[in-house]
């Protein structure tokens, strides 16, 4: 293949057989950057990481971090462009990796409303990233079906990044989450973490929570019960060793827990409007409810909220949920300029 030696593949083989794998392509920037790790492999799979992994993705969001805070804008990934394919709509992630590219010195082709576009017209997902390589050097992806991100990495040969499947995973959400969660507690170990709402759907808490089974971390799921985390999960989580319980109140585990995450109730994967009706209010965080929390915690929240987190509690030095998108930032700049291999 001309332009240099071949990529490695992905790290996460179980989702794409090696046999059926295009090379990944081998544009070298100049210097030799391939010992670089995550250069030139997708980001589908928070399986993809492990402690030391972690450490050096945060490692590179801190100084993605302090050149922001210094200069802003800056160089690095000058000349690479980003393309930001959105079968579902969007605002913090998009926004967010076309922020970080364009932080990068990069640019963005960005792609909203796919359902408008080719593919409206019958064009299928692995002839959609063929196009897209020929344009972009990363491509970042949301769909609706688990699996997508997997699919479009086997017949990519530019690195994808999953930025969400359905209710399968968000890994670059999980990875922001466990920074979020570094920064602002100052460890990942020895913490009690709550998550709170819809945890059946809720691809962020599905990767946060096996993010967190590689650190002495115990994990409270609090939920109605048609919104339970899905027990294969539960199970495969406990399996790893990390200490769960599921509960349907919060009232007895918010006065130990150190992270409370909570998650809005998804009215787009309810079938049954009724069933949605019946569980939308479930729970609310308010000042009042955070009484009995330490004063030493956060409160997460992916985003956006449709009243499960009153906005009373904005001003709560322990509501972290706006400081979180900004951990996003450097986060997903890191992983731009690690794939690329910038970092």
């Amino acid at each position: 293949m001309p332009g240099g030696e071949k990529r490695k593949e992905a790290t996460v083989s179980t989702y794409i057989p090696p046999a059926q794998r295009r090379e990944k392509s081998p544009h070298l920037p100049f210097g030799d950057m391939r010992q670089t790790p995550f250069y030139g492999k997708d980001i589908i799979s928070v399986s993809q990481f492990d402690a030391a992994g972690l450490e050096y993705v945060f490692g590179v969001a801190e100084e993605m971090r302090s050149m922001v805070e210094h200069v802003g804008t800056f160089d690095l990934l000058k000349g690479k462009i980003l393309a930001n394919l959105f079968y579902e709509p969007s605002t913090r992630t998009s926004s967010s990796f076309m922020a970080a590219m364009q932080r990068l010195g990069g640019s963005v082709i960005p792609i909203n409303e796919v359902r408008y576009s080719s593919v409206a017209k019958g064009e299928s997902l692995p002839d959609t990233v063929r196009t897209l390589e020929s344009y972009a050097d990363v491509i970042v992806i949301r769909h609706p079906e688990v699996g997508a991100a997997a699919i479009a990495a086997q017949y990519c040969r530019k690195p994808i990044i999953n930025a969400g499947d359905g209710v399968g995973e968000h890994p670059t959400q999980a990875l922001l989450d466990l920074f979020t969660i570094r920064e602002e507690l100052g460890r990942t170990d020895n913490l009690t973490v709550t998550m709170l709402g819809d945890l059946k759907y809720g691809r962020t808490v599905h990767s946060l929570s096996r993010l967190l089974s590689l650190f002495k971390t115990r994990v409270h799921c609090v939920s109605p019960d048609i919104l339970r985390m899905p027990p294969d999960l539960v199970a495969e989580l406990k399996a790893r060793g990390m200490p769960i319980q599921e509960h349907a109140m919060l009232d007895a585990v918010l006065p130990e827990t150190d992270v409370l995450y909570v998650t809005r109730v998804q009215k787009e994967r309810f079938e049954d409007p009724a069933a949605y009706e019946s569980v939308k209010g479930a729970f609310v965080i308010t000042p009042e409810t955070m009484q009995s929390a330490k004063n030493q915690m956060v409160v997460m929240h992916p985003l956006p909220r449709v009243g499960e987190i009153a906005m009373e509690l904005d001003d709560d030095p322990r509501a972290a949920y706006f400081r979180q998108m900004e951990y996003g930032l450097y986060t997903r700049m890191a992983l731009l300029a690690m794939v690329l291999g910038k970092a």
